[in-house]
């Protein structure tokens, strides 16, 4: 399973902690030098159908300082892919894909539910 994670970002420690303390394996990815393919964030999309907004880290500084929440609404799916796919600042994190499923950021609620049909080791 990969996990496209930030080391100095506290929710990816938390989600990685998460993963740790249930023995399931992974290969943290360091989001902001390789961020995900564009092939990546096209299925992480079907996850979360249409909603392109939830793939971005609406936090996140580069996030505000292109001014984005106005100009998700008008990008078409391919534009956004394409910023994604050239900036993991832009990426909600930690962004995880698995054989069976996809899920960003990190709410452990969430994530048990994830765990039961697509992190079991």
């Amino acid at each position: 399973m990969k996990v496209y994670a930030y080391a100095r970002c506290g929710t990816c420690r938390r989600a990685l902690e998460f993963l740790r303390e249930r023995g399931i394996g992974h290969e943290v990815i360091p989001i902001r030098e390789r961020p995900p393919t564009k092939t990546e964030l096209k299925r992480m999309l079907k996850f979360y159908p249409g909603n392109l907004r939830k793939l971005f880290n609406t936090s996140g500084q580069d996030y505000k300082s292109m001014k984005l929440k106005n100009r998700i609404s008008t990008m078409s799916e391919g534009e956004a892919i394409d910023l994604l796919s050239r900036n993991g600042n832009l990426v909600k994190r930690p962004f995880v894909l698995t054989a069976a499923g996809g899920i960003v950021g990190f709410k452990p609620e969430e994530w048990e539910e994830f765990n039961k049909a697509a992190l079991v080791p």
